[in-house]
């Protein structure tokens, strides 16, 4: 299961934008998208296994490259220290590479700090009204915290550490029951977030596993990187990481472990969590989905695909008064609540 095309980028509208400016989001940066584009050369990024990464490592002149650079530390501490300056003495930027596959065409930065060799990585997008939603309803909703900052035509996304999902299916599932047990369980949660949330496309490209050493084995966490299909799609099971087959590595561990009455535990605590944390963002969350309700973020062929897909899935008719995507994610998480509540009784 695929995108049905590429998904055009969608401008942030007055609202989105005075909603941005409202909640910090909103800064002017001291440099553009498009100077990231004058690159003078490019080569291919191949990874330590010699497989090429699908990124360009690009070049600039020397001219640019003092202007760029300059603006790309400065760019950092915005992200990272809300503009303390006096971070930048200790920054310089290691490599800029380029990925031309991306819906948003991504420049991914990796920045050093001389006093320690640390480093850190942070993007440079174009900016897309759809990956914005999908960004503020991660923050709110899941048990993520994200920064980014738009400015014009430009997104600032830092970057989300973790093993990419494919790599991890491919090379690290642990052979141990336990573990195994843990990875089909946050994935059972993470399905449930994203069909809430109405996240499409988490093949396992598309998010990454943190892993954190715990008393006894691992934790595990699944965190999505990619939020371009925000409620674009018409087809519920797009939303569902489930359907994937990229996914199959996680989900025969699914098979294997869990029972139908664990896949619903665990599906009435991520419900349970994410009520309250809408609870807690109340006011935030609806000023978000009032913006979303009014903007044009999909086609009305898909519109109608998905509210007549969740109408039959929840049973329920409202969906069929919904006429823009921002609608219906509005009323796929304000039905949130009564479902909770249904799963309880029952």
């Amino acid at each position: 299961m695929k995108p049905s095309r590429k998904k055009p980028p969608f401008p942030v509208s007055a609202e989105l934008q005075k909603y941005l400016a409202l909640y910090g989001r909103l800064t002017k940066l001291p440099l553009q998208y498009e100077d990231m584009t004058r690159y003078a050369a490019a080569i291919p990024l191949i990874n330590s296994r010699g497989e090429d990464t699908l990124w360009e490592t690009v070049f600039y002149s020397e001219y640019d490259k003092s202007l760029i650079f300059d603006s790309l530390c400065r760019i950092y501490a915005l992200l990272k220290t809300d503009g303390d300056l006096e971070v930048i003495n200790h920054l310089t930027v290691s490599r800029i590479d380029f990925c031309v596959f991306g819906n948003t065409r991504p420049f991914r930065v990796r920045i050093i700090n001389r006093l320690n060799d640390n480093y850190d990585h942070f993007y440079i997008k174009q900016v897309d009204a759809s990956r914005i939603y999908g960004l503020e309803l991660e923050e709110l909703l899941s048990p993520n915290n994200l920064s980014y900052l738009v400015d014009g035509q430009t997104l600032i996304e830092e970057h989300i550490a973790g093993i990419p999902g494919d790599e991890f299916i491919k090379n690290d599932l642990p052979s141990d029951p336990f573990n195994q047990i843990r990875i089909a369980k946050e994935f059972t949660k993470f399905n449930e977030r994203c069909f809430i949330q109405l996240l499409g496309d988490m093949r396992s490209y598309n998010y990454v596993i943190s892993v954190t050493p715990d008393i006894e084995g691992y934790q595990y966490r699944i965190r999505a990187i990619d939020f371009d299909q925000q409620s674009y799609e018409g087809r519920k099971q797009f939303y569902l990481p489930q359907f994937f087959k990229e996914n199959n590595g996680i989900l025969k561990l699914g098979f294997r472990h869990l029972t139908p009455d664990s896949v619903r535990q665990y599906r009435l605590e991520e419900r349970s969590l994410i009520a309250r944390r809408a609870k807690v963002t109340e006011q935030r969350l609806n000023s978000l989905l009032e913006v979303m309700k009014k903007d044009n973020i999909s086609t009305e062929s898909k519109i109608r695909e998905l509210r007549g897909d969740l109408a039959e899935h929840h049973s329920n008719a409202m969906f069929y008064q919904c006429e823009t995507m921002g609608e219906i994610v509005s009323l796929q998480i304000r039905l949130l609540g009564l479902k909770e509540l249904s799963m309880k009784i029952e």
